[in-house]
């Protein structure tokens, strides 16, 4: 399995505003190790940041991309899953039964869920009120989101154990077509081996080792 090491800062000196701009971010180890093993498209780059405290863990995603594409019919479920976004995933053992999932498009709309093997998906299910923040902002060229989980919460969830987070690190790039439709290009941090593209599987987990 892959790993990252999440650096840890003091309690509440960051505060996250969606500019990925805080200075505590430098403190960060840096990813960019993601690659869409189902497509000869070359992804844009992607910056992946995490640090936590005893209160909370903080990721900042900075993703390079002029051409954003979001689908604004509505707020749905639907809506978010055909629009640019990125996710992470966190599963309690390798049986992921369950695991927990985060989607999160540029402007930024949540798709939070709880799954079972097999794709069971229920959309009914949200993160805990007050345990999550999200804050994102767009330029020009990229696009920030920023997410802060308390670290009550993914106890809770029994996600955290000898200070090590299972997690999946995916990003979603819709290009339109030359039929005009838009078709999703999968990004990911551990490329799960498979034939066809799946984040839902066991193999497309890595560590957050809490330092």
């Amino acid at each position: 399995m892959k790993n990252y090491n999440v650096n840890r800062i003091e309690k509440n000196i960051l505060k996250i505003n969606g500019l990925g701009d805080n200075p505590f971010w430098k403190q960060a180890e840096i990813l960019t190790d993601f690659t869409s093993p189902w497509s000869d498209l070359e992804p844009g780059k992607m910056e992946f940041r995490s640090l936590w405290d005893t209160e909370n863990i903080y990721f900042s995603y900075k993703v390079f991309d002029n051409n954003i594409h979001t689908d604004r019919q509505d707020d749905s479920v639907d809506s978010i899953g055909e629009s640019d976004r990125v996710e992470i995933f966190f599963r309690t053992d390798e049986n992921l039964n369950p695991y927990y999932c985060l989607e999160i498009d540029p402007t930024p709309r949540i798709m939070d869920f709880i799954a079972s093997p097999k794709k069971r998906f229920d959309f009914d299910w949200n993160w805990p009120e007050n345990t999550l923040t999200v804050k994102s902002s767009i330029k020009s060229d990229y696009y920030i989101v920023e997410i802060a989980i308390s670290i009550q919460s993914l106890k809770n969830f029994n996600l955290i154990k000898d200070n090590i987070i299972e997690a999946g690190i995916f990003r979603a790039k819709y290009i339109k077509q030359e039929n005009k439709l838009f078709e999703p290009t999968w990004i990911t941090w551990v490329n799960p081996k498979t034939e066809t593209p799946n984040f839902h599987i066991a193999s497309s987990f890595g560590k957050l080792i809490l330092g």
